[in-house]
């Protein structure tokens, strides 16, 4: 069992998102109180959307925490894992939040209230200087993918936040109270669409389905590639977090000293890394291909199913 401990990146990368975290927390706040005081649900309806950008900070933020804690012998593959089942959870959590607003802003429209356009421009323009900042911080760890996440967060935030100004200007114009409900029903449909991202990756992870953007038969067909290798059969492919994948397969290989077959070992492992970004692997070698009676799955070319036991 092995672990790498946090590194100097990890430290700084923690810091980033903590300090959003904190001014994104702030600014749900101020929205609260800035949407109760001005009878405005486009100023509630961006606090809902900031609670999911702040959700994606907090999810990206814990996810450089956990990865830093050790696995141990009953957390063998570390706690990669409760990051991505209190994403799932958030998500749920997000759509019940789009729905809502969808109710409150029909129900508005069909009887709209008086808005204070001047407190929805001030607050929406403080989001927007707010999160223009947030993504620039964010913009220097653009590597790492739990950044670029919480960036496009951010991004979207900032336009939609950059709406509200314009409707608050064009109530402000035209006395149309109805702008403020219909800019809601707009920003809920944002909302469910982040959250049913979250929910597609977060549940594709937890039933430990092929990562997102990998193709097993590609997978496949790079190992066979690889001489010395004569089959390739029983391949898995799932992911331990947002970010770490991992592999089992069986390899056919001719009968030869162990000392030979390391190098096509060491091959395959190399291409893995190299191409696909799996760093976590099993590899089992066998001297012959192995029988679908005998329980073992085989290859994936052949698109059948069979169940493996050992």
């Amino acid at each position: 069992m092995h672990h790498h401990g946090g590194s100097a990146q990890n430290q700084a990368t923690s810091k980033v998102l903590k300090i959003s975290l904190v001014v994104t927390l702030a600014y749900i706040l101020l929205l609260l109180v800035a949407g109760l005081s001005a009878h405005s649900l486009a100023l509630l309806s961006e606090a809902g959307h900031n609670l999911s950008d702040f959700v994606a900070l907090l999810m990206s933020w814990g996810a450089v925490y956990l990865s830093g804690r050790p696995p141990d012998a009953r957390k063998t593959f570390g706690y990669n894992r409760a990051g991505v089942l209190v994403a799932f959870i958030n998500g749920l959590s997000l759509v019940l939040i789009s729905f809502y607003i969808w109710y409150e802003a029909f129900r508005r429209l069909q009887n709209p209230g008086d808005v204070h356009a001047g407190t929805m421009i001030w607050v929406a323009a403080a989001g927007v200087v707010m999160n223009g900042a947030i993504a620039v911080i964010l913009m220097r760890g653009h590597r790492d993918i739990n950044l670029r996440s919480a960036l496009l967060h951010e991004i979207g935030d900032t336009l939609s936040t950059a709406v509200v100004i314009a409707g608050g200007i064009a109530i402000a114009l035209t006395g149309q109270r109805w702008i403020d409900p219909a800019l809601s029903v707009g920003i809920g449909v944002m909302i469910l669409w982040s959250s049913i991202g979250i929910i597609r990756e977060s549940l594709n992870i937890l039933l430990e389905g092929t990562p997102s953007g990998m193709e097993v038969e590609r997978i496949e067909q790079c190992i066979r590639e690889i001489p010395g290798v004569n089959d390739v059969h029983d391949l898995h492919v799932w992911s331990i977090g947002s970010d770490t994948h991992s592999l089992s397969c069986h390899v056919a290989i001719a009968d030869m000293p162990a000392s030979e077959s390391e190098s096509i070992l060491q091959a395959v492992r190399e291409q893995l890394d190299q191409r696909f970004h799996i760093h976590h692997t099993t590899i089992q070698f066998e001297l012959a291909v192995c029988e679908v009676a005998d329980g073992c799955v085989i290859r994936v070319s052949n698109f059948h199913e069979h169940g493996h036991s050992h």
